[in-house]
């Protein structure tokens, strides 16, 4: 874990953000579950989803707002193929971060990002 949260801090301050780490008591794997645990609306909460590009077999990292699904269609547009749910062992092996559990940042491998209105 303090791997995971050196990433995410130093990849903040690179980027010149002032972040606070905040570690939860429960489970926030969902964004209902996220925003129990931090006193606000699910709403406030981004999902990280992560998609592969079919053809490509490439990450996609999209932010999406707690209440909103993903658009796989609009989504495939931005990426210029068709996309599927990403195997857990790749976005472990390259972002370093657990399905459930991926930060938007600090990842070990770039990976595209597109983030929701």
């Amino acid at each position: 874990m303090a791997g995971s949260i050196d990433r995410v801090t130093k990849a903040a301050a690179d980027a010149g953000l002032d972040i606070e780490i905040w570690r939860m008591g429960a489970s926030t794997r969902t964004a209902e579950e996220a925003a129990a645990q931090c006193g606000c609306t699910v709403a406030q909460i981004v999902k990280s989803l992560i998609f592969q590009g079919e053809a490509s077999g490439r990450l996609f990292l999209f932010l999406v707002s707690g209440v909103n699904q993903l658009d796989l269609t609009k989504a495939a547009a931005l990426t210029g193929e068709p996309l599927k749910r990403a195997d857990p062992r790749q976005i472990r092996v390259e972002t370093g971060f657990a399905i459930g559990g991926a930060a938007p940042i600090g990842h070990l491998i770039a990976i595209p990002a597109f983030a929701d209105e």
